[in-house]
């Protein structure tokens, strides 16, 4: 069985990420989908009012446009309810109300799935600065492995699978993860290293660390590469482009605050720039 947490905004993207779940019964035929949605509590920024600021809603209760909104939502849940139920997957819905990554952050711990696949829009600027969106909050601190989708991408088509890394470090947990994905995906798997100016080695000792940690975790048909680039995420995004993968895996350290600022993550870089799907999963 596996459990599939889908964050659902009803936007575009998370249709996607729905279709993808969906799909994923047409090859693995235990599939448990949750589909989970937050109505965020709502704020007044008081632009109109003497006092100005952000205050919160004096009484939610009596706010009438918050409350239609929740009845919307779940009316529209009634109709997804209708449209997947009966299929050959579980299919639940789930609202809550609340901060959006928070009520996320608590369905992964409550609903313990195997996997979140989420939509992604992707942020860049001054607000992938500051901000940064909810997936990359979502990527950066669930305990689970994170599926993010851009676009419309049939489970089925996943048979070119890149895996990001140094393999500088054993883990045994990300073994194996990535030997489920890849008895699940029933996929092509390239093992790359990104060698970049700042972090040069050679090809043999790259080669050498790719096929130590292949042989102590015993994957079989695993294409081990090197590839040169500027930068990590540019090479990783640009080696996913020269063979066409279907999808991109990485994990993450999950680095927060001060530390997460200063270093950034290289997964959520990749998450926020590439055009195909990304696992990624946050190690110890």
């Amino acid at each position: 069985m596996i459990k599939v947490l889908v964050p659902f905004d009803f936007s575009q993207t998370a249709q996607h990420a729905l279709n993808f779940a969906t799909s994923m019964a047409d090859s693995y035929h235990q599939v448990e989908i949750t589909v989970f949605h937050v109505v965020e509590t709502p704020v007044s920024t008081g632009m109109s009012t003497m006092g100005g600021g952000f205050d919160a809603l004096p009484d939610l209760q009596n706010n009438i446009f918050y409350m239609e909104l929740i009845e919307t939502r779940k009316k529209q849940f009634a109709e997804l309810e209708k449209k997947y139920i009966g299929s050959k997957y579980g299919f639940k819905t789930k609202l809550v109300l609340g901060n959006v990554f928070k009520g996320i952050v608590e369905a992964i711990k409550e609903e313990a799935p195997d996997l979140v696949i989420m939509g992604s829009k992707g942020s860049s600027g001054l607000e992938e600065v500051l901000i940064g969106s909810n997936t990359e909050k979502v990527v950066r601190n669930a305990t689970c492995p994170v599926v993010t989708i851009k676009a419309d991408t049939p489970f089925e088509k996943m048979k070119k699978v890149v895996f990001a890394s140094d393999f500088k470090e054993s883990d045994d947990e990300v073994a194996a993860r990535i030997k489920r994905m890849q008895a699940i995906f029933n996929a092509e798997f390239y093992f790359v290293v990104v060698n970049t100016p700042g972090n040069f080695e050679t090809t043999r000792e790259s080669i050498a660390r790719i096929k130590m940690f292949v042989q102590k975790y015993h994957f079989e048909n695993i294409k081990a590469e090197v590839y040169n680039s500027m930068s990590e995420e540019s090479g990783i995004i640009e080696f996913a482009d020269d063979v066409d993968a279907d999808l991109i895996a990485m994990t993450t350290h999950g680095r927060t605050g001060l530390l997460h600022l200063i270093t950034g993550s290289i997964a959520e870089d990749v998450v926020n720039h590439s055009k195909r799907p990304v696992w990624t999963y946050k190690t110890r």
